[in-house]
């Protein structure tokens, strides 16, 4: 671990030549070794980005990405190494600890579209939208870690982009721009907390609750998975976050709950009546078919009805205009069939 971390400093101290706009020496580069090696062309790829992007000096984002750093392996840091892209980068780091087990929490639709569904009573239930895992807190890159047995208060709703605090530099998706919404499904990460202790996320100007939302210990990279109720009140922040030890923390969007909406007007009920047909004489042993009368000018026929008048009449079968009988008794029997039909409620004249 020691000569790791001396190998860390080695790869730290050249992201300062990036900022002074200086080479760095191919001898130096292979003296670090593999790890050394890795960490520097993490720090020199995006070293440009995070100056750009959000205005946090190349050194102390550096200084701040050590620890995970340092808890990665080789494989880790390769594949952060070649990452495409600055996101991707930084899931690596936090599948490295314990990511997978909140990706099986994530809830997203194929589409990525958010699909709502009216359930339920409109006046007291809420309507989940499931959204793709998107990023509106980093505090590595915005804001700095959460200072310890302090509260961090954050913005939720009513936002275009949220790389103030550390998140994309859009609105993810329309969760932004989807108004005051009553809770948000998270993934919690806290980062390389100071000791062991938790996090507590709770609405903004809310009561702190006597629970954890993510336990960890010393150094560790741990996640979960929360719904957290939000403040719908006219402040900006809408999430507090309480920690008990100096943290960073990531959080990850993955959908939201709203008031459920009522429609317009409920649908009209159909108009219906029954039409019956008159009585059918089936001889004793015989056969014969009563067909149902037609629906009246604008109804629609929707169902046949078969009505025999003695328990000996069997049915051999029905169809959408008649039914058929056998007649298994001693005597002759009667039967009709009645016509349900409807149609749509007449609209008023304008």
């Amino acid at each position: 671990m020691k000569n790791n971390r001396l190998l860390m400093v080695g790869a730290l101290a050249c992201a300062l030549p990036l900022v002074a706009g200086l080479s760095v020496a191919s001898a130096a580069s292979k003296e670090r070794g593999a790890r050394g090696q890795l960490v520097h062309r993490i720090v020199m790829k995006w070293g440009n980005h995070v100056q750009e992007a959000y205005r946090v000096n190349v050194g102390k984002w550096a200084s701040d990405m050590a620890p995970m750093f340092a808890k990665a392996d080789l494989d880790t840091l390769r594949r952060a190494a070649n990452a495409p892209t600055f996101d991707s980068m930084n899931d690596t780091f936090l599948a490295n600890g314990e990511r997978s087990a909140i990706a099986q929490n994530t809830l997203m639709n194929k589409s990525g579209q958010a699909g709502t569904r009216v359930l339920g009573d409109t006046a007291k239930d809420l309507v989940f939208v499931p959204v793709n895992p998107c990023r509106i807190i980093d505090t590595r890159l915005a804001g700095g870690a959460i200072a310890a047995n302090t509260v961090r208060n954050f913005d939720v709703t009513a936002v275009t982009d949220y790389s103030f605090q550390g998140g994309v530099a859009n609105d993810c998706g329309g969760v932004g721009l989807a108004g005051s919404f009553a809770a948000a499904a998270i993934n919690f990460t806290v980062v390389t907390p100071g000791t062991a202790g938790y996090i507590t996320a709770f609405p903004y100007l809310g009561t702190q609750p006597l629970a954890a939302t993510v336990n960890y210990t010393a150094g560790s990279i741990v996640g979960n998975y929360a719904v957290v109720k939000l403040d719908q009140g006219a402040s900006a922040s809408e999430l507090s976050v309480y920690s008990f030890a100096q943290t960073h923390l990531v959080a990850d969007i993955v959908g939201y709950y709203t008031t459920a909406v009522a429609p317009a007007s409920a649908p009209a009920a159909l108009e219906c009546n029954e039409v019956v047909s008159n009585a059918v004489t089936i001889g004793a042993n015989a056969t014969n078919n009563v067909f149902s009368p037609a629906c009246a000018a604008g109804y629609t026929k929707v169902a046949v009805q078969c009505r025999p008048s003695s328990f000996e009449l069997r049915l051999a079968g029905s169809w959408t205009d008649h039914c058929n009988y056998f007649n298994a008794g001693v005597a002759s029997a009667t039967a009709t069939a009645a016509a349900k039909c409807c149609r749509m409620p007449a609209h008023p004249a304008f």
